[in-house]
């Protein structure tokens, strides 16, 4: 249960503001909802069993403590990287499918080497006894993150600043990050120090991903 608790936490929160959660909300513009989340869930079954079968055997060939701490940097990349944000491109334009295989491959394609998927791998390595719950927990996850995003951006026309999502989302993704380097760090190097300049670092990086983020809007 705790390996499909954290993996629906982890990936609702990386959804928030991802380019899959924006194609969503621009399908749902377009096609009924029903096709959208049928689409989005067709697509992540089958992306995401792909992410757990290959971070399920990353044990097999590096120590387990070594993936646990990988996974917790990882964690604090995905905080980065929500707050940089994504933009739609043409990965949402119109093709001569159905509606619902054009959400389902869209999603598809869009979810190969995103934050989502990265995050279902390196949960799957660190639940590595658990690879199923793991994946159900990241589908559920991708549900409820496009569910809030067609309902927030749709039906209520976007009330919710997404700034305000964002920045929530990702202070949790890299505070949970660092409670992981500090759980999976050897103890010689879990000192004062090293964990002081590790926020820095952190906070730094936030605040220039944040600079660059507004002045590629601007």
């Amino acid at each position: 249960m705790t390996a499909f608790i954290t993996a629906l936490t982890f990936v609702v929160l990386a959804e928030m503001g991802d380019k899959t959660q924006l194609l969503g909300m621009a399908f749902a513009t377009r096609y009924p909802w029903p096709t959208v989340l049928w689409g989005v869930f067709v697509a992540t079954i089958l992306n995401h069993l792909f992410a757990v079968i290959v971070g399920s055997y990353i044990t097999l060939f590096i120590p387990l403590q070594y993936v646990q701490i990988i996974a917790a940097a990882s964690f604090i990349i995905f905080g980065l990287w929500t707050i940089r944000g994504d933009e739609l491109n043409d990965e949402d334009k119109d093709t001569r499918r159905s509606p619902f295989w054009t959400v389902t491959i869209a999603f598809f394609i869009a979810e190969m080497g995103d934050k989502t998927q990265l995050a279902t791998i390196a949960l799957a390595a660190q639940f590595s006894n658990a690879i199923i719950p793991v994946w159900l927990g990241t589908t559920a996850g991708m549900m409820i993150a496009n569910a809030i995003g067609i309902v927030v951006g749709v039906i209520l026309g976007k009330k919710i600043p997404e700034r305000l999502v964002k920045w929530v989302a990702a202070i949790t993704f890299i505070f949970f990050g660092v409670y992981g380097l500090y759980e999976y760090l050897p103890r010689e190097l879990v000192t004062t120090p090293v964990m002081a300049g590790t926020l820095i670092v952190i906070l730094l990086s936030m605040y220039l991903v944040a600079k660059l983020s507004a002045d590629k809007l601007a």
